[in-house]
């Protein structure tokens, strides 16, 4: 049977979890479980990681105490995502450090970097109840660092920091020459392991490349000096030249029309960049109902969603959320938003009618306008049709009418005339 469960739970953590590597190389990390002086048969762990920094090598490696995997161990290192799940027959296990699984990582870019659990891992306790007693989760930090160079020392006037992301896709180097070099090969590509060819480039100290994709490049080059090849340095080029994703704008009080009497409505917006990632958001309001005389140059202030917009006055106004990646690529996303009087039953705006809290659209006014109008003009034609049915009638009694007084007459003539 289970010992009685503390009141701490079982915790997941990395060890190591904090460290600092270089690009190229790899690096284990280990995930232990605690139970907490509790006997528990299965864990679940999910985790994340950058996937633009760091890429799975080897999903498992090292003894776990895991013997019996309930799921193989997957990973994607396009999501960024490692799954484990197993168990261990009853009356399971109780540990303050049992090794789940070993996960190697090889490092691409620099930076800091995260691996963090998901909520949705577990640790169940054998109650046979698969009660799950989780209650904490660490974190690993790591530092991912360009390694020294090998080769010749190499600068370059476009992307001067290997750390940070550019949106310019036209890199150009330079590199120190010692006394006694007398050729250069040097190569670029997206595969940091790269080792240039033993074929001379020149003995010339630069060189530029145009129109690169947008990636993770590595310029590789290495000197001859004394008739042999000498050490290779890379050198990390970052390129992002793709705005951020597209996106919408929501409003709240949410409403499905641009027209609000809320003088302060609080407005929302999200994106993602799949390169250089998110740096920040800029929104700026523009008074549509000014004149071109009392308008005002507004700007962009920086911003975070949710974001309360200012009192806003009467009339129609422009918002603009424009979003930065790290590479300062930007998107804009608008709406136009109309603020109406409070406590009005009935207002026409450029946008369309509000009758009670009901908004129409001038289209969605059109729609119906266009059947009422055949409706009203078929009633109207049927009435005309019916009124001249009844006067054609009157026409054919006022006939009749006419005629037998005309027999009446011609009968009376001839009766005096036979008198």
């Amino acid at each position: 049977m289970p010992s009685v469960i503390h009141s701490e739970g079982a915790s997941l953590y990395f060890s190591p979890n904090i460290g600092t590597f270089f690009i190229g190389s790899t690096f284990n990390v280990s995930i232990f479980v605690n139970t907490g002086g509790s006997n528990i048969n299965a864990v679940k762990v999910d985790l994340k990681f950058n996937p633009r920094q760091i890429q799975v090598a080897s999903p498992v490696a090292g003894k776990s105490f895991i013997s019996v995997w309930i799921a193989q161990p997957t990973y994607s290192n396009v999501e960024g995502t490692v799954s484990f799940q197993g168990g261990v027959p009853s009356p399971g296990i109780n540990t303050s450090s049992g090794l789940v699984s070993t996960i190697t990582f090889r490092v691409i870019s620099s930076g800091e970097t995260l691996i963090e659990f998901l909520d949705s891992s577990q640790v169940l306790l054998d109650d046979g109840k698969g009660t799950n007693i989780l209650t904490s989760m660490g974190e690993g930090f790591y530092s991912l660092r360009i390694p020294p160079p090998a080769g010749p020392k190499v600068f370059s006037s476009t992307h001067g920091d290997q750390n940070k992301w550019y949106k310019n896709n036209n890199p150009a180097f330079a590199w120190q020459k010692e006394t006694g070099v007398t050729d250069f090969s040097y190569s670029i590509d997206q595969n940091f392991h790269t080792i240039p060819d033993n074929i001379s480039e020149g003995s010339h100290t630069s060189v530029s490349y145009t129109d690169l994709e947008d990636g993770i490049w590595y310029f590789h080059i290495k000197a001859k000096k004394g008739g042999g090849w000498g050490g290779v340095t890379h050198y990390l080029v970052q390129i992002d030249t793709t705005p951020p994703a597209i996106f919408k704008l929501a409003f709240e009080p949410s409403t499905n029309s641009p027209v609000t009497a809320a003088r302060a409505p609080v407005i929302s917006f999200i994106t993602t960049d799949s390169l250089s990632g998110l740096d920040h958001y800029e929104i700026k309001t523009i008074n549509l109902a000014k004149t071109l005389q009392d308008k005002e140059i507004s700007f962009f202030v920086e911003a975070s969603s949710p974001y309360r917009l200012h009192n806003l006055g009467l009339g129609e106004h422009e918002i603009i959320v424009r979003a930065y990646d790290a590479s300062m690529n930007w998107r804009d996303a608008s709406e136009r938003i109309e603020i109406i009087p409070t406590n009005v039953l009935f207002y026409i705006s450029k946008s369309g009618i509000s009758i009670f809290t009901i908004f129409l659209a001038w289209w969605k006014v059109i729609l119906l306008f266009v059947p009422l109008t055949f409706f009203i003009v078929r009633k109207a034609a049927q009435w005309w049709q019916d009124n001249q049915n009844v006067y054609e009638k009157i026409n054919v009694l006022d006939k009749v009418k006419s005629e037998w007084k005309k027999k009446e007459e011609e009968l009376k003539n001839k009766l005096r005339k036979d008198k």
